[in-house]
């Protein structure tokens, strides 16, 4: 039987308190990692995550960060390194969505999501690939969206963000090949999680959206997990700059 181990390996997840930050925390940690889990404002959820890899066995930790600041994000990584030991692998899944059309859209809103999406992922990823460098091996997994492939009208800001991620993937896999260290990303479609659960909750929304998904439904948290663990782990150990997506067919690219 072939199974994935990340034994030995520590993990830093940010945005790990829910939604696909939570489930790739448990499914790594289930793998043997040692997990540190970023939060910004939910730290009784955060704490919850870490009770539950403990009371498995495993070793996490719960770190606060407000990842729309550089200063926040060296932070936040030399934190980990800290508590932990040592920093393999990142996954950079903290992200906001909200609804702005262009033409109400104001600059504290595009601010805001620029500066936690894309400079907060930009931040995370230079501190984490500084301390990677000095071990000559890493990981870096981007967390993206279906919306930064094909864009989301009215929320022009956030697909911008996540396009972005794509683009940084594919920027830093060179850069950073000979320094041992791999830089994939993972763009699920529609996940059922907090974020996006007043948008499900509408029947005739949640339909919509399931009848332009050829598999028929939206994705759970621990499907996207899964694709973020491969990529964490050595069965990947030949892909980098990928973009895998995990969208139930919803969006067809290469």
């Amino acid at each position: 039987m072939i199974s994935i181990s990340l034994t030995g390996k520590t993990a830093l997840i940010s945005g790990g308190s829910r939604g696909i930050g939570r489930a790739t925390a448990l499914l790594m940690a289930q793998a043997g990692a040692k997990v540190a889990i970023g939060y910004q404002r939910r730290e009784q959820a955060a704490r919850e995550v870490v009770a539950a890899i403990q009371n498995a066995g495993g070793s996490a930790v719960a770190i606060r960060a407000e990842l729309s600041r550089w200063g926040e994000s060296k932070r936040l990584v030399g934190s980990c390194v800290d508590q932990l030991g040592a920093l393999d692998i990142l996954v950079v899944n903290h992200g906001i969505w909200e609804h702005a059309p262009i033409d109400r859209m104001t600059e504290e809103q595009w601010d805001q999501t620029a500066n936690v999406n894309l400079k907060g992922a930009v931040g995370l990823c230079r501190f984490a690939a500084e301390r990677m460098r000095t071990q000559r091996s890493g990981n870096l997994i981007l967390v993206s969206s279906t919306a930064g492939q094909r864009g989301e009208a009215e929320h022009a800001h956030y697909a911008a963000t996540k396009g972005a991620l794509i683009s940084l993937t594919k920027s830093l896999a060179p850069e950073l090949a000979k320094d041992g260290i791999r830089v994939n990303c993972v763009a699920p479609g529609w996940v059922e999680t907090d974020m996006i659960h007043g948008t499900l909750s509408n029947a005739n929304q949640r339909s919509n959206i399931e009848r332009a998904i050829p598999l028929g439904r939206v994705g759970r948290p621990e499907e996207i997990a899964s694709a973020i663990l491969y990529l964490a782990s050595d069965l990947s150990s030949f892909v980098t700059g990928e973009i895998l997506n995990v969208n139930g067919g919803a969006v067809l690219v290469g």
